[in-house]
């Protein structure tokens, strides 16, 4: 059974801790969605709505999605008639990323609007106290973070490391590199004796620190990466004053499970709901 690393003292979920997490993660992908909208995308699109974020970054994107909904009290009905509006003139499912601590006006919005659930995914934490500042490692691993002028190299290693063996597709390398330019966030790069080896994101918000968008290229695996990534991190995180660092995982998965060896828990459990709209309803 994984437990938590030793004196991680556990950390207590309440509203305002989930209202932090939740709204910091809308943040970064409204971020990502605005620096595109500047740089002439004009197929980016952000609106505030219940307390949170609705994003559109594509059709199908990950980032497309509402989150943070219903975490300031009350949802109205026009509120959320506004936020499905906002997805249906662009002719794009609605998908809605909640917290188990949202009001419950927002699930029973939810339950007379005929959405489903179609994905769960762990949000898992972790205080940030003294951290080691070296990002040099015994095992020949170092970790950098990247310049502009390095962006295209991380995006590509850090998709070849989600694809496997795949050929990696032009819209996920876009998608990366959507949040790779967004304010906030910075991306850092693994070496193995000078072999780009895999890579990572870190969004630093209202103390927070965000941690995902981390692969590992498969020649590579098994040899620390993921550890000297993480490390390199938390420290940056701490010399920011991030008081908690957050990622997300998939239940059961070995994601979560390498987390929780490393001192992260799970804090609460997400549910995505989606809906699709049929012959124009």
């Amino acid at each position: 059974m994984a437990v938590m690393a030793e004196n991680t003292e556990p950390i207590f979920l309440d509203l305002e801790l989930a209202r932090r997490i939740e709204t910091a993660e809308a943040k970064a992908a409204a971020s990502a969605a605005e620096s595109a909208l500047a740089r002439s995308r004009t197929d980016m699109a952000v609106e505030r709505v219940a307390s949170g974020y609705a994003v559109y970054a594509g059709a199908n994107s990950p980032v497309t999605q509402a989150v943070a909904l219903g975490l300031n009290g009350t949802v109205s009905e026009e509120e959320f008639a506004r936020m499905e509006e906002f997805y249906r003139e662009r002719r794009e499912p609605v998908r809605i990323e909640t917290c188990p601590l949202a009001d419950l006006s927002l699930f029973e919005l939810l339950g007379r609007g005929g959405y489903r659930a179609t994905e769960f995914t762990n949000v898992m934490a972790q205080r940030i106290d003294s951290v080691s500042p070296s990002c040099t490692n015994d095992d020949g691993i170092s970790v950098e973070r990247v310049a502009e002028d390095q962006i295209d190299l991380w995006t590509l290693a850090v998709a070849q490391g989600f694809a496997e063996n795949q050929l990696v597709s032009q819209d996920v390398l876009d998608v990366m590199k959507l949040f790779a330019l967004a304010p906030g966030n910075e991306c850092y790069l693994a070496r193995v004796e000078g072999k780009v080896a895999g890579g990572g994101t870190l969004a630093l918000r209202d103390g927070l620190a965000g941690l995902f968008g981390a692969s590992t290229l498969p020649a590579f695996r098994k040899r620390g990466v993921q550890a000297a990534l993480l490390k390199a991190r938390l420290a940056r995180a701490a010399e920011d004053g991030c008081e908690i660092a957050a990622c997300l995982a998939q239940p059961g998965s070995g994601s979560q499970r390498n987390m929780m060896r490393r001192g992260f828990q799970v804090l609460y459990t997400r549910v995505k709901f989606e809906r699709h709209w049929e012959d124009g309803k």
